[in-house]
């Protein structure tokens, strides 16, 4: 990370050469924060390293919802998600312009840049906030000793990594990322309105790809405080002439592709810039050190059409900073043993291994045109299909069978 001299130095607690705190967060995205606030609340000195005071506006987390309400629920996060999100309760999902069902449950619209504030804002003390760059991490057993680029140092009993996809400083500690599908999945990101200024007809609708050919999983439309977003997800080549005309003539190329969705968005434009993103799905190796430990997106990434990924990031806040980095405080040293409990934990071990397999999952079920998956898609669309008319027949029955199940 390269400190942004363009933002003004908040911290005036951070004016003397070494820094002295419990855990050093390197990274201050959504990961970094939400740690950096548990750990901060529950009365650990905390010092949450980035280059910048206030988060870029990027394209990655967007929407909030399902499981994922119920991880920040229980870190004390839930309030300042509604102050921030803009909320919707059902999801129209449709395909060749027939309705398949319809989701029920209330999820939450944002920017990205405004969940990365809301998380800073839960720190209890806004100087835990280091506007600087780490260039450089000696670990040991006991304390690790971190460099910035002011000339400062953090001394603190743990590191954690919250570095996203950002390699160099894992790099320099011999960690490496290790590749399992080079170019996966591109995602494309835009706000959408009608030319007439009317609402849309739907609170928030998806729709899926309609021939193996395109490459389309899925466009996800809901609302966002700016207006309704838009989320394309795609396994196709990035090079592929279509990103092209998917960033220069929007509108008419997703309704090339999705051409059912004509009737439900009527004479529509982007209003602001598209965003792209290609993602590789890799995992790190040799991160198994004394004193550092990795979460999120620096330690495992996931194909965003999955949806898996938020979870993951979550799961790997709660476990580290509810169970372990408190426990390991307790007690002298900080050696591999300690950081291996992380690493084997069940819940993380399951999420890690459940976002590799919907990766898969997501992209054989878009993409593979041999006879078994064509079936099996046809399937996996009949039984959303005839679920959602029971349902509707004989309304609740669908939420008793869930509940029976869980039982």
């Amino acid at each position: 990370m390269t400190a942004d001299r363009t933002v003004t130095e908040t911290i005036a607690a951070t004016e003397t050469a070494t820094i002295v705190a419990d855990i050093a967060v390197v990274g201050g995205g959504l990961a970094g924060s939400l740690a950096a606030a548990v750990l901060a609340r529950a009365g650990h000195r905390v010092a949450l390293i980035d280059k910048r005071a206030i988060y870029p506006d990027e394209f990655r987390v967007e929407k909030i919802g399902g499981h994922q309400l119920e991880i920040l629920r229980r870190l004390g996060f839930i309030g300042g998600l509604e102050s921030v999100g803009c909320p919707y309760d059902r999801v129209l999902n449709i395909r060749e312009g027939k309705v398949v069902d319809v989701s029920v449950g209330r999820a939450y619209g944002l920017p990205y840049a405004d969940l990365v504030a809301m998380a800073r804002r839960q720190m209890p003390d806004p100087c835990s906030l280091i506007v600087d760059e780490v260039t450089a991490v000696r670990s040991s057993d006991d304390v690790q000793h971190l460099e910035l680029a002011s000339g400062r140092r953090v001394n603190a009993r743990l590191v954690v990594l919250a570095t996203g996809m950002a390699g160099a400083l894992g790099y320099k500690l011999g960690i490496r990322r290790r590749v399992l599908a080079e170019r996966h999945s591109v995602s494309f990101g835009f706000t959408i309105a009608r030319r007439d200024g009317a609402p849309f007809d739907f609170e928030a609708l998806t729709c899926y790809g309609e021939r193996t050919a395109d490459g389309i999983d899925y466009l996800s439309l809901f609302p966002v405080p700016g207006g309704m977003r838009a989320n394309l997800f795609m396994f196709r080549d990035p090079t592929d002439p279509v990103m092209r005309d998917l960033r220069r003539e929007t509108e008419a190329t997703v309704l090339r592709l999705l051409p059912g969705l004509q009737p439900y968005l009527g004479d529509f434009r982007v209003t602001d810039r598209i965003q792209n993103w290609v993602m590789d799905l890799s995992v790190v190796e040799g991160h198994l050190q004394a004193g550092v430990v990795l979460i999120g997106d620096a330690f495992q990434t996931n194909c965003p059409a999955a949806g898996t990924g938020v979870a993951r990031l979550l799961t790997d806040v709660e476990r580290l900073c509810t169970e372990y980095a408190p426990r390991w405080l307790m007690t002298e040293g900080m050696g591999r043993e300690k950081i291996s409990e992380f690493y084997a934990d069940r819940d993380k071990v399951a999420s890690d291994q459940h976002s590799l397999k919907m990766a898969r999952f997501r992209q054989a079920l878009t993409s593979r045109d041999d006879i078994r998956w064509d079936v099996r898609r046809r399937l996996h669309f009949l039984r959303r299909s005839i679920t959602h008319r029971v349902d509707q027949m004989r309304p609740g029955w669908l939420a008793h069978v869930r509940t029976a199940l869980r039982a």
